[in-house]
């Protein structure tokens, strides 16, 4: 029987952010869920220790703050036995500002500024210090960047007039030395992860994070709900390509983007991943799903290009959208599908593409690694990463058939 998830969708900004869902720990905003059948998982974290947050002291003499001008964060636990010597990084998520109103916004709050940010987090998921949770990557040193820029750990400008800083870039690099002097320059393995505006982060930090490390360290990253597509919305429109357009404008992100990229696109078309998977050299893994619903409900049918609400069912419950909205999502999928190409021809990359109604799968335990987890090929997630990681098994690329043919899914429910 299809497994079905309540979460209960609440807002957190305007445009700006990323939709928030009522989810046990996500990096994307998500709070603690009102629902049935979490309580053996919070039973569980109850009994996870809790990774207190550091602050990266002297960053701000190198102009690594956030949007308010705080320290930047991140939460370490440390490895153990076997995985001592190996560092898994996780770039937390959490949307992106688009203007100059909303990026002062997200300084009052734990996106803009280390003085919102929670104390101490639990680690469940791809962080979990447990095997029976997280078989592969349980001991390593695992760390949880904190967001506080708002765009995706990129951008090095300010605003002089709201004392806005957007030094996503210098945060990067200065989280980057922190981690080398605390350890990782000792690195054996390393995998650099992300969810959402993390997961695009990723990618943008893909090859600079393998240039870091030393040549006999080996190196991969994995970008979960990160392959946000240059999509047209339900009137037409392109509301996520305008909403990242003005990122790109009030970041002033045009000097960071690739040159690779930029050589030949606009900088607008440059912070779409769909344009820099295929020339990332180091070995990358994409974990989507085809039918992404943070995509499908603030890119595809976002209210203002939906003004009668004629997609709110369906954008809120995938079983209650009709034949039209189907064949809508469907095409949207096959965009997908098709942007994925060129990537899944270089044997070194991995694919996890499922046809779930969900948004980030790696950080959540019962999408990660549970009895019932979402399964492509008989593989869990967090089996089909350690394959590929590891190198157990040759082409770890699964792409689902459409919805609703796949009977694993956990699909979210927003009301």
């Amino acid at each position: 029987m299809r497994s079905v998830w309540l979460w209960i969708a609440v807002a957190v900004c305007s445009l700006c952010s990323v939709a928030s869902m009522v989810r046990r720990g996500s990096s994307d905003g998500f709070e603690k869920p009102r629902e049935n059948k979490i309580l053996d998982n919070e039973l569980r974290a109850s009994k996870v220790s809790m990774v207190p947050l550091t602050l990266i002291h002297g960053a701000d003499s190198k102009g690594a703050v956030c949007l308010d001008g705080t320290l930047p964060g991140y939460h370490l636990d440390h490895g153990f036995g076997s995985g001592a010597n190996s560092w898994l990084i996780h770039l937390e998520g959490g949307g992106w500002c688009n203007n100059q109103s909303s990026c002062v916004f997200r300084k009052t709050t734990r996106r803009g500024s280390s003085k919102f940010m929670e104390k101490a987090l639990n680690f469940t998921g791809i962080l979990s210090n447990k095997p029976q949770e997280n078989p592969d990557f349980f001991n390593w040193n695992r760390i949880k960047l904190r967001y506080c820029d708002g765009a995706s750990f990129s951008g090095d400008s300010q605003d002089e007039g709201s004392q806005t800083f957007y030094r996503g870039k210098r945060i990067w690099q200065a989280a980057m030395e922190e981690f080398m002097s605390v350890g990782m320059q000792k690195a054996e393995q390393a995998l650099l992860s992300g969810c959402s505006a993390g997961g695009l982060a990723s990618i943008l930090h893909c090859d600079d994070f393998r240039e870091r490390l030393p040549l006999s360290t080996k190196v991969k990253c994995l970008s979960d709900a990160g392959m946000f597509l240059d999509a047209v919305d339900v009137s037409g429109g392109r509301s996520l390509r305008n909403m990242y357009q003005g990122v790109v404008t009030v970041q002033n992100l045009q000097k960071d983007l690739s040159s690779a990229c930029t050589n030949h696109l606009d900088p607008t078309s440059c912070f779409f991943p769909q344009n820099l998977v295929s020339d990332i050299k180091t070995p990358m893994f994409l974990l989507n799903s085809a039918y992404d619903s943070w995509q499908v409900r603030h890119s595809l049918a976002p209210s203002p290009a939906d003004p009668r609400g004629v997609w709110e069912h369906c954008k809120s419950d995938i079983s209650r959208c009709n034949s039209s909205q189907l064949q809508f999502l469907q095409e949207f999928r096959k965009q997908m599908v098709l942007a994925l190409n060129s990537f899944s021809a270089s044997p070194q990359n991995g694919l996890f593409i499922n046809s779930c109604f969900t948004h980030c799968q790696s950080e959540i335990q019962d999408t990660w690694f549970t009895q019932d987890s979402p399964k492509l090929n008989g593989k869990r997630v967090a089996e089909s990463v350690g394959d590929w990681y590891f190198d157990r098994t040759n082409n770890v690329k699964a792409i689902d058939c459409p919805y609703p043919c796949d009977k694993t899914c956990h699909h979210l429910i927003f009301q």
